[in-house]
């Protein structure tokens, strides 16, 4: 079931999204092509610890955190991908690696991918393995104001986009 959270969330601010069902997947790239998206327009939501505190960093399930480019960018010392032990509390209504990209209703700072938040739309997990939804990139960006930047490398080979 999709996180009642997020759900609640998104009526409450009466933003207009579909949700779909798909085979159950455990990495963002196969999600995208069960729910027939684009690994380049599907968000993948990693839980980043920069200098000891969780940070969630949404960007094109197609590609990797630039670890270099986000202590850049913020000013922290270290940053590592979290473990699943050190952030899975954190989210108590998802499944752990489905967390919605939206860290803001977890008390989590978020940094979005400035090329995820170029489409028009934006689809993501919904808390779940089997479900995903898609809404609109502006509705996104107003509702969860994340910091926008430059923060993947490419991982797969273009023909995969």
């Amino acid at each position: 079931m999709a996180s009642e959270k997020l759900i609640g969330f998104l009526q409450q601010n009466h933003v207009h999204f579909e949700t779909a069902h798909h085979f159950e997947n455990y990495t963002a790239q196969e999600t995208a092509a069960s729910a027939h998206v684009k690994g380049r327009e599907f968000a993948k939501s990693v839980v980043v610890m920069l200098d000891g505190e969780p940070v969630m960093a949404v960007l094109p399930a197609d590609c990797k955190v630039d670890l270099k480019r986000l202590k850049q960018l913020t000013g922290a010392k270290q940053a590592s991908i979290a473990h699943e032990e050190e952030f899975s509390y954190m989210f108590p209504d998802c499944s752990v690696g489905a967390m919605p990209p939206f860290g803001n209703l977890y008390h989590v700072p978020v940094i979005a991918d400035s090329d995820l938040m170029k489409d028009e739309t934006i689809t993501f997990n919904a808390g779940n393995h089997t479900e995903a939804i898609r809404m609109a990139a502006a509705d996104y960006s107003r509702l969860v104001h994340p910091r926008i930047a430059n923060i993947h490398r490419r991982r797969f080979s273009s023909f995969l986009r």
